[in-house]
């Protein structure tokens, strides 16, 4: 019996090809943050992704992705580093309220 994975999966799914990154942190991070290594990478994903939504960088969507996360799971994220889901620039906010 074959791999359930393969091609056809990924097409079924849409899951993305993914780049591994290796980074070095000193092993004190992880015990002054009192997270596992396995958590602490996935909270940086988080805060990366919602720092560039913030700065506008990237879509909600794109940051969602980045974060690892679903779309309702990211905009929780952002409420719980204080950052709006709605990300205006001061030109697109005079353009709505002109309309």
């Amino acid at each position: 019996m074959g791999s359930i994975r393969g091609p056809k999966f990924s097409k079924l799914f849409k899951i993305k090809p993914m780049k591994t990154i290796q980074l070095q942190l000193p092993t004190t991070v992880f015990s002054s943050l009192r997270k596992a290594p396995e958590e602490f990478v996935q909270e940086m994903r988080i805060a990366a992704a919602v720092k560039w939504y913030e700065l506008g960088e990237i879509s909600q969507g794109k940051a969602a992705e980045i974060a690892g996360l679903t779309r309702a799971e990211f905009i929780n994220a952002l409420s719980r580093y204080k950052v709006s889901p709605l990300q205006y620039t001061q030109a697109e906010l005079r353009e709505e309220l002109e309309l």
